[in-house]
This record gives structure tokens, C-alpha cells and sequence, in this order.
């Protein structure tokens, strides 16, 4: 049995293949599917199956892509409510990839309808927990309280995860291997390891949610501090439920003009110095420049659901790896254009004179757009008022426009966005973006 994990870094994903004799099956697999395809091919490898653990929130799956395209049986628990073809994959229910036996177990916790897949081979055991069990930590309970097929408070979840850790994984042995679908950076957790794998004997030993606890006080240990929820989860896990379309043909679609104008919601993604030299009135700027940067994350914070934008891209060489970064959240068909600048018509963002906010930090509105959990920890400075990046567009109009603005978050990239929001929604005042100088008011 051969197992293959993929990493996406931007969005902490993980999905899998396992390979057997010939044949091979896809666990929650990412939008871009020709991966697996190649992997395949380079293993002489049918693809014959693609499992599901649970309908993902924080991106969208090539599942129903792969059915269509290679013919393999999609897999996953009937309580997902699936609306494309499937198979019911439940406690005791198992199928043969090869010499291989993958069988599920309900694990619910992180969502009424999670499995964790469970592969066997001679004695080889290996455990696909998608967001059930991290390394480290188990899944946030609170997503599946407006998505879904079975839509539960996030007590009746936590609840739930907490039998889940009593009981599910009691018979199955230390030296089985954990494979999760996320890691460090995900939003799915808040305690996740950087460790990409892990053996069921070392997560019972050190991860917290195997301790001993009473109930309630799991319950409350794990809805405690989660991170905020982006504006696209509960969009993703609906997408995911219907299963998303073929991926090419759907960016294939978004055109593309060079040096164009453009009006409404414009998101642009060039660097910020780039951007702070000249771009159209009211751009907001979501860098995509790295590779493992968290674009998806904050394009999927800052804009909703089903909400137009234009796309500005630094050069004609950018636009696929752009849109493909896009449908990695579904959000490729909210794309009216791809548009790299004119050279007319710009404007450029004032920089901050950081000597005259360092000695002046009263002569101005410091606005800090870290999220609730970092603001806890500690301010950078004490007469910052909160407004989290996710929530910026809409309580933009609550900070007071008596003093010029001044941006901030913990390294940069967020306040680039930020300050461009606040520049977008505030027209009587000065914003800067603090940028990366914060780190010398830390």
C-alpha cells in the first residue's frame, strides 16, 4: 500500500492517494485534480475510488471532477446529503482499492456527517481523519450551524466530538498512522501541530482531546478561542454537498483584458509596493505574489459569497495560477474580468511619516485589524481600536475620521488590505498602512 499526501500550503490542506496493485483511490482531494491524475499515471494506477471525510468548508473538492473524468466511484457518509452520484460509506461499510481494505467509521464532532476512512493492508494501518482528529488537536465544532445537510448547534457538535474521542478509535492499534486534511494554519482547528502526520499511539499519549475529562469540560476546552469564520464556509460546505464544476472549462470562462479599466469591487493582487505606487480608485489589495501567502483565506473573508469583483493581476503570465488560486474557494464564477493596469488614471497611497507616529501616536485613529484571538494576547499599542480584518467592510463606518488612520496587523499583509478598505470606505481623511514597521512596536 502506497500512500501519497499532497499539500496545499495557502489553505494548510492536506488530501491523500493510496495505491494498491494497480488501483488507487483519491481522499479529500483538493479543485485541481490533474495531480492525482499524474500520480496515477506514474504508478500505472486506475483511479477507482474518491472519499469523502465530510462536505469541506474552507475549500472545494474535484470530487465530482474526478468521477466525470476517470470514472470512479465517489464515497462518503449518507448523512451528507449528496446531491451527485454516490455511494454510502458508513460505519461497516468497506471496499477493496487493490490488496487493500478502506473502510469507515462515523466520527462526528467536527460535523454530523464526518468519517474517518480506515485502510488496511497486511499489517499496515493507516487512518484518514479528515477534520476530526489533527495532530495535536480535533476539528472546530461551530461550522454547521447555517450548512449543510444536518445543520447542529455548536454544543450538540462539541458533544458529540467528545464521544467521538471516548470511544471511536478505542480498537484500532498505536502504530496505525494519522493522516489528517489539515495542519498548522488551518481555520478547521486552533491547536494543530506542524507535524503532517502522526501515529495514533503518540496522539493518544499528547494530544489533549484523548485526556481524560469530564464532558462539559471537553465541550467547553474546545469552543473555547476558535478562530473567526470566513464569509465562504458556509458557501464551500453547499458547493461541496453538490460538488463543484470541472475546473478548466469554469476559469476558462473569466475573461481577460490588458490594461484595462475597470469599476465596482476590484481586488487587487500585486504586491503592495507595487500597489501603494498607482491603482484604481477603490481597489482593495489582497496579495497573491507567494506562494504561501493566504490569499483564498482573506479574498474568502473580505468578499462574500456570490458578490462580483474584478481581479487585477500583475502581468498576462499571472491569470490562470490567479483564477485557479480562486476556484481553490469556489469563487472563480464571482469573477466578472482579469485585468492587468492601464497607465492612466491611478492613484497612489500617501506613506506614513513613521518618525511623526512614533513621537505622535495620539495625533492619530490606530485601528488594529488582527483577529479577537491575537487582540487577547496583547496590544501594540493601548488606544488601538479592534476592528478584525473579516468584519473591516462593515464596521469601517464606526471608526471616528477626526485624526488621519493609521493601519495595523501583526507583519503586513493583512494591514494592506485593511488600509485599502479604509481607503475605499472613508473619503474625508488620511489612512496609512503601519505595514511591516509594526514589527518595531512589538
Amino acid at each position: 500500500m502506497i500512500i501519497k499526501q499532497f499539500e496545499y500550503k495557502p489553505l494548510a490542506h492536506y488530501s491523500y492517494a493510496v495505491v494498491s496493485d494497480g488501483e488507487m483511490a483519491v481522499i479529500d482531494p483538493e479543485r485541481d485534480a490533474s495531480q492525482y491524475y499524474a500520480f496515477a499515471k506514474a504508478n500505472n494506477a486506475k483511479i477507482i475510488a474518491v472519499l469523502e471525510t465530510h462536505p469541506h468548508a474552507d475549500f472545494v473538492s474535484s470530487h465530482l471532477e474526478i468521477h466525470k473524468e476517470k470514472g470512479a466511484t465517489i464515497y462518503n457518509s449518507e448523512k451528507l446529503g449528496a446531491e451527485y452520484p454516490h455511494k454510502g460509506f458508513d460505519d461497516g461499510d468497506m471496499i477493496k482499492v487493490g490488496n487493500a481494505t478502506l473502510r469507515a467509521i462515523n466520527t462526528p464532532g467536527h460535523s454530523p456527517d464526518s468519517i474517518t476512512i480506515v485502510a488496511e493492508e497486511g499489517t499496515d494501518t493507516a487512518l484518514f481523519t479528515g477534520d476530526t482528529l489533527f495532530i495535536g488537536d480535533v476539528g472546530r465544532p461551530d461550522l454547521r450551524e447555517k450548512a449543510g445537510n444536518m445543520q447542529a448547534k455548536r454544543e450538540e457538535l462539541a458533544e458529540m466530538m467528545y464521544e467521538t474521542m471516548q470511544s471511536k478509535y478505542n480498537d484500532l492499534p498505536d502504530d496505525a498512522m494519522v493522516y489528517p486534511a489539515h495542519g498548522a494554519g488551518s481555520l478547521c482547528g486552533k491547536g494543530m501541530s506542524d507535524a503532517n502526520s502522526s501515529t495514533l499511539g503518540d496522539e493518544r499519549k499528547t494530544n489533549w482531546a484523548f485526556k481524560e475529562h469530564n464532558k462539559q469540560k471537553f465541550m467547553d476546552t474546545l469552543l473555547d478561542g476558535q478562530p473567526f469564520i470566513p464569509s465562504y464556509f458556509g458557501h464551500d460546505v453547499e458547493m461541496n454537498k453538490a460538488g463543484a464544476p470541472i475546473l478548466q472549462p469554469a476559469v476558462e470562462k473569466v475573461p481577460f483584458a490588458e490594461r484595462a479599466h475597470a469599476e465596482g469591487l476590484i481586488i487587487d493582487t500585486r504586491d503592495e509596493a507595487d500597489f501603494k505606487k498607482g491603482h484604481l480608485k477603490g481597489s482593495i489589495n489582497i496579495m497573491a505574489v507567494s506562494d504561501n501567502a493566504k490569499f483564498e483565506t482573506w479574498l474568502g473573508s473580505i468578499v462574500v459569497p456570490d458578490e462580483e469583483f474584478t481581479l487585477v493581476a500583475t502581468s498576462k503570465d499571472d491569470v490562470e495560477k490567479l483564477l485557479h488560486r480562486a476556484a481553490k474557494i469556489g469563487y472563480e464564477q464571482q469573477i466578472k474580468q482579469v485585468i492587468t493596469l492601464p497607465e492612466d488614471g491611478l492613484e497612489a497611497t500617501e506613506k506614513l511619516d513613521l518618525e511623526h507616529f512614533k513621537n505622535n501616536p495620539d495625533a492619530y485613529t490606530i485601528v488594529d485589524i488582527r483577529n479577537q484571538s491575537e487582540i487577547d494576547n496583547g496590544k501594540f499599542f493601548d488606544s488601538a481600536l479592534s476592528h478584525p480584518l473579516n468584519e473591516l467592510r462593515d464596521t469601517a463606518g464606526d471608526i471616528p475620521t477626526d485624526k488621519p488612520i493609521v493601519v495595523h496587523c501583526a507583519g503586513g499583509y493583512r494591514s494592506a488590505a485593511g488600509s485599502s478598505i479604509l481607503d475605499r470606505k472613508i473619503n474625508d481623511v488620511k489612512v496609512y498602512d503601519l505595514s511591516d514597521d509594526v514589527k518595531k512596536f512589538q
